[in-house]
């Protein structure tokens, strides 16, 4: 009996098939004796168009809407057809003995997995394989923690959620605005109140009206005071200004308080995806998808970053033991900055950086 093992991308199946010891390949599969890996393409499998369920959907009318489908059919990408075939093919085979779900560890990989599995009616048991890094560590530890695939159940419906949202708004209302209008226009669950909050911040730009205003600098020896009151250091008017200016120029000046605080400086979170492409953008002038393509390389090819798709800036407490094994692994390209960790004998202080609840499907990428 075998299992058959579901990846997203045909470059991540190569490499949990290599470490699984498949060396039987195929230009849809890689097999063993107990494993077969595949991979879908992405998405193989979409939700039905409006056409699909009446032809007069083809052409847009206003009058047709919304369309709401009594209940939501998928059908089969067109252009990957032939990997969903073959799929569906080795599905079939009877030494299967279950399905090992290996899309990428998030919402939209349980989608892309499950969707599929729907399609071709598969009934025997599932598991999860869930893990954010393709090192060979990793994979071998992932395989031997297999989840049962119920235990995803949810995440799988909020994708569904997800995905029917996308269809309802979208289509109805950028069919709704392109009839009306009679000009192309799109509308989209993320896309309009996202172009809605940049419209409205343009008019606050475009309404602001510049208002000149004055500050005062004293200087006292070595020292630079700037005058302040109630903690508001501009004056909005030249006379008050020179008023101020003016009485207080010559005269001695006496200092009436001290307060010195001792402050902690937490050291920065990891990255997720969004902060590291501003700091990427700011540091060498990257646009946010070359710092998006770059990482997925490490992530895919150099197995340097663990997935990169991540909106979390926390690392899971059960990584903390693996610390150690990372920093040594690290220790001869950043010598300076981990030695001294490794002197304290792998003693780590971060834990503000370790929490379960601020993690949702992946943890932070990378470290600063």
């Amino acid at each position: 009996m075998k299992s058959l093992v579901l990846c997203e991308k045909p470059s991540v199946a190569r490499e949990i098939a290599r470490v699984l010891g498949c060396n039987k390949s195929n230009k849809s599969y890689l097999e063993s004796d107990k494993y077969i890996v595949t991979w879908a393409l992405g998405h193989l499998i979409e939700l039905k168009m409006p056409e699909h369920y009446d032809p007069k959907y083809k052409n847009w009318n206003l009058d047709d809407l919304p369309i709401i489908p009594q209940k939501m059919e998928l059908k089969v990408m067109k252009q990957t057809s032939h990997q969903y075939k073959a799929i569906e093919q080795l599905a079939k085979r009877k030494e299967i003995k279950e399905c090992i779900i290996a899309t990428d560890a998030g919402r939209e990989g349980e989608l892309v997995a499950r969707w599929i599995l729907e399609k071709i009616r598969f009934n025997k048991p599932t598991q999860r394989l869930w893990i954010s890094s393709q090192t060979d560590r990793a994979i071998k530890d992932g395989f031997k923690q297999l989840k049962p695939g119920k235990e995803f159940d949810r995440l799988y419906q909020s994708a569904v959620c997800r995905a029917q949202a996308d269809w309802l708004i979208g289509l109805n209302v950028s069919r709704a605005l392109t009839t009306k209008f009679n000009d192309p226009l799109s509308a989209g669950r993320v896309q309009t109140p996202t172009l809605s909050m940049v419209l409205e911040r343009e008019k606050e730009i475009q309404s602001f009206v510049p208002k000149e205003y004055w500050t005062i600098t004293a200087n006292v020896d070595s020292l630079q005071a700037k005058y302040e009151n109630n903690q508001e250091r501009r004056i909005f008017s030249k006379e008050k200004a020179e008023e101020i200016v003016a009485k207080s120029k010559g005269k001695p000046a006496t200092v009436e308080s001290l307060i010195i605080k001792e402050k902690t400086e937490h050291q920065p979170l990891p990255y997720d995806l969004t902060e590291l492409q501003r700091d990427a953008n700011r540091r060498f002038g990257f646009s946010a998808k070359k710092t998006l393509n770059v990482l997925q390389k490490l992530y895919e090819q150099h197995k340097l970053v663990t997935y990169p798709r991540t909106d979390s800036r926390y690392l899971t407490t059960d990584m903390k033991a693996t610390m150690l094994d990372r920093l040594e692994s690290i220790a001869g390209a950043f010598k300076e900055e981990v030695q001294p960790v490794l002197r304290n004998k792998g003693k780590i202080e971060a834990n503000n950086v370790f929490n379960n609840n601020k993690v949702s499907d992946h943890h932070a990428s990378a470290t600063r």
